[in-house]
């Protein structure tokens, strides 16, 4: 792994210090925000986690390696690019035998956070259960990761456009922790609220840092999801949202689209429904995980 795995001098200093570092996935830059918003957004996250007193690491597969944190010519170049795998847990190695050019999701960055050493990360929202998986069986990769990978997970919530009971269902089984932050109700992604209770809440990044340790007295753990809700003033509310996504999802099944494609389709179709309001909250949401995810990572280290 040593051999593909290459970690930017920034974050491989805090690492071999002890100090915080927040993993960043990077399918938002080049399948979740439309050019130059993905890369001004991609710099200021991470200028928020620097902010916060914690190093970002941005993860990618470039040049055949996965890499560990992105200089701004990198970061930029992956924001430009054509034709960038998206890439899950099955594709990171078929990207980096290839030497194309790789995003990674919730899934394939976690496996490469945890291989460098970084136990936090911040995202969005997570993958789950499609909507429809009865008949298509479309499980996000996510799910399994987050059983098997000691990462914690700040999201705002599971992707709204999802199957979220069903998604809630599969993380109980697999025996993933879901803490809503300060909430007890499971956050959709773009809404602060779902009809859905948290399974558990904690108030403090302090008492995360707390579970997170203990989570590691166990031999054979996996992650822990931590739901934090979008900032009150960016939420489009619930009732709102899910007509723009019935829309967009019956439009996707128009048009055939499947699999992976299914969600950057139906998030560029919100885009438009809502007069670009749907990125507006997305990038207010990604903030407010990675400010959380370094407050935690800061904590970690002090419980370490």
């Amino acid at each position: 792994m040593n051999e593909i795995l290459k970690i930017a001098p920034e974050v491989s200093a805090a690492l071999e210090a002890g100090g915080a570092v927040v993993a960043l996935e990077s399918t938002i830059v080049t399948h979740g925000m439309p050019w130059p918003r993905n890369v001004e957004t991609a710099r200021q996250v991470e200028a928020d986690i620097r902010e916060e007193g914690a190093v970002p690491a941005t993860i990618a597969v470039l040049d055949g390696a996965i890499r560990i944190g992105l200089s701004n010519g990198e970061l930029e170049r992956l924001a430009k690019a054509d034709h960038v795998m998206k890439c899950s847990r099955v594709d990171i190695a078929f990207a980096v035998a290839t030497g194309q050019p790789g995003s990674t999701t919730v899934a394939a960055t976690m496996m490469a956070a945890h291989a460098a050493g970084i136990a936090v990360f911040a995202t969005g929202g997570i993958g789950g259960v499609h909507r429809g998986a009865r008949d298509s069986f479309d499980i996000s990769a996510d799910l399994d990761e987050l059983a098997r990978t000691p990462v914690c997970v700040v999201a705002a919530g599971a992707k709204a456009l999802l199957d979220l009971p069903k998604t809630l269902e599969v993380l109980e089984t697999r025996g993933v922790p879901v803490v809503g932050y300060k909430t007890d109700r499971f956050p959709a992604f773009w809404s602060r609220e779902s009809a859905l209770p948290a399974p558990y809440r904690l108030e403090t990044p302090a008492e995360i840092a707390k579970l997170l340790q203990t989570r590691r007295l166990f031999g054979d753990h996996g992650g822990v999801l931590v739901a934090n809700p979008v900032p009150k003033e960016h939420e489009i509310p619930s009732g709102e949202m899910e007509g723009y996504i019935d829309a967009a999802l019956k439009e996707a099944s128009k048009r055939t689209i499947s699999g992976k494609d299914v969600t950057p389709f139906v998030l560029s179709l919100i885009f438009d429904l809502t007069g670009g309001r749907s990125l507006e909250t997305n990038i207010a949401l990604v903030r407010n995980n990675a400010r959380l995810a370094a407050r935690i990572a800061l904590e970690t280290c002090n419980e370490g």
